[in-house]
């Protein structure tokens, strides 16, 4: 099947792949949002242990849909790697380092006889969901900006300063799109806790928490919105492979490709329906909307940022040397072969929707998290 497929219909093919788990993990974010909220929601230890608890039973599911992403992006555009965590050091070891500590933080919260407290462990919850989440936005945001890198002939790169990533904090863009990200992870935690918690004290908390998170999302939403119709981006020449600045090139990009217009618009138009029916029509599944607007929104942001000859991630040290899908990608063989293996995708999907289904077949009270002696 997909032996009859040439070159570039692969690279597309795999950086649909990429864009969708990205959706899904900006999607489960919700996790270290909801970590961010533990003290907001919760105001007695029995509060913030079934906080933990609900997030708890999601947390594994968060880090394996992180897995697919950073691993379907390495198998197919192995390029990006290697400039991306070589040269921007910093910012990628200060996000494994936030994901490090979360996986402490739940083994080890209430561990008996623990050494440093149950308050340290949310510290660590609350720095996985807050840096962590934001350095990530802001991570994605290079993709838009660009890097300080060089590749050469040999595909060998080298980064241009030696603050190795870090510069990308000085870009309002950047930080934006972290903050937007980190907001958005929050509003998702509340539509989730009023879906999945049964307890009114927790749920009305939340429900405050949603609008104040929601007013900040969208201001930030809006600043990335309009840059986006406005800003320069990166084109190249299908034959040539010439990397140019392209004015509204993203503009050009939704309108180029009228299908991943609809598909943004749709998801944020699912998005803000999920936190209006929440608000003002006092419905608990929210979550469902807007978590499948996130997914819509970030798969088309992806989708623009790769196909219409884009350049995915620009280089600000040498035009030529930027990243797209088709210098970046593996061999059309290693593209092929992991086109099989990605047909296992829906199943992992799958797996995660029964997973999800089974454990969240009754809601979580304080009583069934009390009565649980292995509870996070």
């Amino acid at each position: 099947m997909f032996e009859n497929l040439s070159y570039l219909t692969l690279q597309q093919y795999w950086w649909f792949i990429v864009a969708l788990l990205a959706g899904t993990f900006v999607f489960m974010t919700f996790v270290q949002g909801g970590q961010t909220l533990l003290h907001t929601l919760g105001k007695t230890e029995s509060e913030r242990d079934v906080i933990v608890n609900s997030l708890g039973r999601k947390w594994e599911l968060s880090f394996t849909s992180l897995v697919m992403f950073g691993g379907a992006l390495f198998a197919a555009f192995p390029l990006f790697y290697a400039v991306s965590f070589g040269g921007a050091y910093f910012v990628w070891m200060g996000i494994l380092f936030c994901f490090i500590v979360q996986a402490v933080a739940y083994e080890y919260r209430k561990k008996p006889d623990n050494l440093y407290g149950e308050r340290t462990y949310e510290i660590f919850m609350f720095i996985n969901g807050s840096l962590g989440i934001i350095l990530i936005g802001m991570a994605i945001g290079t993709l838009f900006t660009g890097g300080n890198f060089i590749v050469n002939e040999m595909n060998l790169s080298h980064w241009t300063k030696a603050s190795y990533g870090l510069e990308a904090v000085l870009d309002p863009f950047n930080v934006a799109f972290g903050l937007m990200l980190f907001f958005l992870a929050r509003v998702l935690a509340s539509l989730y806790f009023i879906n999945n918690i049964n307890e009114e004290s927790i749920v009305t908390r939340a429900r405050e928490a949603l609008k104040r998170n929601a007013i900040a999302f969208l201001v930030a939403f809006l600043y990335i919105a309009v840059n986006l119709v406005i800003m320069d981006g990166y084109a190249y020449d299908p034959n040539t492979k010439e990397v140019y600045v392209e004015a509204g090139k993203y503009l050009h990009n939704f309108l180029a490709m009228p299908i991943v217009l609809v598909l943004f618009l749709a998801g944020v138009v699912l998005l803000l329906a999920g936190i209006y029916v929440t608000l003002f029509k006092e419905s608990r599944k929210g979550i469902w909307l807007s978590g499948i607007g996130t997914i819509l929104a970030v798969l088309s942001l992806f989708l623009i940022l790769g196909y219409n000859h884009t350049a995915y991630y620009p280089s600000l040290s040498d035009l030529q040397s930027s990243l797209t899908i088709e210098n970046s990608s593996g061999s059309p063989y290693t593209l092929m072969a992991m086109s099989y293996v990605s047909l296992m995708v829906p199943f992992v999907l799958l797996y995660i929707a029964l997973v999800w289904r089974s454990m969240d077949r009754k809601k979580i009270t304080i009583e069934e998290v009390e009565n649980d002696p292995h509870h996070y």
